[in-house]
């Protein structure tokens, strides 16, 4: 299953007049993740009464397991998600492929973090007016995608809906199955005090916090240059930054380390996607001057005047994927893929504590 952010595709509601409380900008912006978190504990409520006796653990996680028929040391692996307002710089700017290369290595990323192999993928797309070039542009993206991970692209649906969508408006969304050992899958019950996270650097917002950057950066300012983000750039080009798989880079660091927990940082940030790899009794510790924010976070944090907990909440901050090693294995992580750094480390969680704390750098 996705996450609260993911579940409730909350990103997708229009920007609404500023009446969230103050010091919650993404609120304001039209997305309220406390809202989601709460529609996830509901439901938690109303599936809590029955449950299929092959599938694994409750809805809440990155991804759903499901015991394979006729051989239950290996487990199915499903996730669902969109690409959020993304989709709308993409349909203003006719930049089509990229969201579906964002859509499957969002979905790849979240099963990922069980362990999970890549099997097959279905989308779907929403159109206000059906044009075949567009379409088939985002599924181009969609197939390129999938063919890096050797994933099939089974099919998917494509639906013309008038009067829901604006004709030149569309919304995109898929499905991945994969496969796991069950014996492979990370406990984050072996996390313990004293280990160290590596983390994956990220290269812009991926798929989550667009709804606050479009209300920050206006359409106006998406042809203006944006040399801070890369030479000859513009706005919308580090806005358009495709999200990354962290597929190969994760295969790497499990050939040189036992990983024993990992997140995707998506919707939530490093603020709430770390705890659900950890176990009660322990806390993240993050110190941000260990790795680089991406210049497009750095523009929204100053334009936006975002607190420290909003900023770990709604963007990544520059980490898109993290994993928890043993100390003395964290410089063989590291040395495994470039660009990993070891961003953290795990202590004791005493009552009272948040599960996750960011010391900050200036940004």
């Amino acid at each position: 299953m996705s996450n609260p952010d993911q579940v409730l595709r909350a990103e997708e509601a229009p920007l609404r007049p500023p009446d969230a409380p103050a010091g919650d900008a993404y609120a304001r912006a039209g997305v309220d993740i406390s809202a989601g978190n709460a529609a996830v504990e509901r439901y938690r409520e109303v599936t809590s009464g029955w449950r299929h006796p092959s599938q694994v653990g409750a809805i809440g996680g990155f991804s759903g397991l499901f015991k394979l028929p006729g051989d239950e040391t290996r487990l199915l692996v499903g996730s669902t998600d969109g690409v959020g307002t993304k989709i709308l710089i993409a349909a203003a700017a006719r930049r089509y492929g990229s969201v579906g290369a964002d859509l499957v290595n969002h979905c790849v990323n979240d099963i990922l973090v069980v362990n999970a192999t890549p099997l097959f993928f279905l989308d779907y797309l929403a159109v206000g007016k059906l044009d075949p070039e567009v379409a088939g542009a985002v599924v181009g993206g969609v197939q390129a995608a999938c063919r890096a991970h050797e994933c099939a692209l089974l099919g998917g649906e494509t639906a013309e809906m008038p009067g829901l969508y604006r004709p030149d408006h569309f919304d995109l969304a898929g499905t991945i199955v994969g496969m796991v050992d069950a014996s492979a899958l990370p406990d984050p019950r072996e996390v313990g005090e004293g280990d160290a996270i590596v983390g994956l650097p990220s290269v812009g917002l991926h798929t989550n916090g667009y709804s606050l950057a479009r209300a920050l950066i206006p359409e106006e300012r998406w042809a203006t240059p944006f040399p801070a983000y890369a030479a000859g750039a513009t706005y919308l080009d580090a806005l358009l930054a495709e999200h990354p798989s962290y597929y190969r880079a994760v295969r790497a660091i499990e050939g040189a380390a036992h990983v024993k927990a990992m997140a995707h940082i998506t919707g939530g940030g490093l603020l709430e996607n770390v705890p659900r790899t950890l176990p009660e009794n322990c806390k993240a510790v993050f110190e941000q001057s260990r790795w680089n924010v991406p210049p497009l976070m750095t523009e929204l944090v100053g334009l936006g005047d975002l607190d420290e907990k909003e900023r770990y909440r709604t963007f990544n901050m520059g980490i898109g994927y993290t994993l928890i090693v043993a100390l003395a294995d964290a410089q063989k992580a590291v040395d495994a893929w470039p660009g990993a750094a070891v961003v953290g480390w795990v202590e004791r969680r005493r009552a009272g504590d948040p599960p996750v704390v960011v010391h900050p750098a200036r940004v």
